[in-house]
Order: C-alpha cells, then sequence, then structure tokens
C-alpha cells in the first residue's frame, strides 16, 4: 500500500526552517551532518530493538521507546528529501522477508548511495527501507504518523528551550 507523507514533509520543512533560524545555518550547511545524524538514529532503533543482539536475551526495548526512535530517523529522513528537493512523497509500505538485522544493514547502504548520488529512486529505496522496518516493527500508518507528531513536538520544544 502506498502512504503518503506530504503532511510530515510540509511540518518538517517547518520545522526545518525554525531550526535554520534558531542557529543560523542552511541545508547547505548541515548536510553532512544531516547523513550523520540519519546514521546514528538508524543504529539507535537497531539497538533500541536489540534485534542483532544474538548474545543476549532481553527483549526489545519498549514499544513506544523504539517508536520514538523510529520518528527520530524519519525526521532526517524526511528532512534530507526536503534538503535535496525530492518531490515525491508516497512511498510503498510492504512487508519483507529479510530479517530485522539485514533491514538496518541494507538501510546503512542504501543511505550511503543516496549520499553519493543524490536522486529520487535512490531516496525512495531509503525511505521504503524505512518502511519496511517500520512494517517488521509491527507499525502501521496511523504508529508512523503519530509517532512522528510526538516527536515533532518534543523538537519545537527543545527550539524553545535552547536545547
Amino acid at each position: 500500500m502506498l502512504i503518503d507523507f506530504k503532511r510530515l514533509f510540509i511540518k518538517q520543512k517547518e520545522l526545518d526552517l525554525a531550526i535554520q533560524a534558531n542557529h543560523h545555518v542552511t541545508y547547505e550547511e548541515t548536510t553532512e551532518r544531516r547523513f550523520l545524524a540519519l546514521f546514528v538514529e538508524i543504529g539507535e532503533l537497531a539497538n533500541a530493538t536489540r534485534c542483532f543482539k544474538y548474545w543476549s536475551n532481553k527483549p526489545s526495548e519498549a514499544r513506544e521507546i523504539v517508536m520514538d526512535e523510529y520518528a527520530d530517523g524519519l525526521h532526517f529522513l524526511l528532512s534530507l528529501g526536503i534538503a535535496n528537493n525530492i518531490e515525491e512523497t508516497s512511498f510503498l509500505y510492504e512487508s519483507s522477508d529479510e530479517d530485522l538485522s539485514i533491514l538496518f544493514t541494507k538501510m546503512y547502504r542504501l543511505i550511503s548511495n543516496f549520499k553519493e548520488k543524490i536522486n529520487e529512486d535512490n531516496y525512495r529505496l531509503c525511505f521504503e527501507n524505512y518502511l519496511k522496518i517500520a512494517y517488521k516493527l509491527k507499525m502501521n500508518e496511523e504508529d508512523i504518523f503519530n509517532s512522528y507528531l510526538l516527536k515533532l513536538g518534543e523538537n519545537y520544544h527543545r527550539q524553545e528551550t535552547n536545547y
């Protein structure tokens, strides 16, 4: 099924503009840091799921924490799309036969490919893989949007309080 993220792209652009005004930066000046932030957030999400920790019996972090970490990555994924003038806003949300650990390592590769060759096709591949991760985490469209909006409020609060 296709999910249209146009509403979230609009909200992300508004947040990005507020951050740019507060910190006197531009998309161009922060591109490298946005990519690094996305890599870090993907790692934090993987860590919260504990999917790769074959040596441990501890379960995943609580669902709310995992959803919060997912929203962090989504913020940077949206922001990179905006910064690079990607116009596509609808992406395929579907299951995958791949293990969650494979989807995470694949995500790193896809982000790297997008960084090296910025175009809509590479961006779409990143976004759709990220949605496959959401599907594996049993997050539906409402979960994705709600976790994003909850984090958006927190991010605005952070800007207002000199985070």
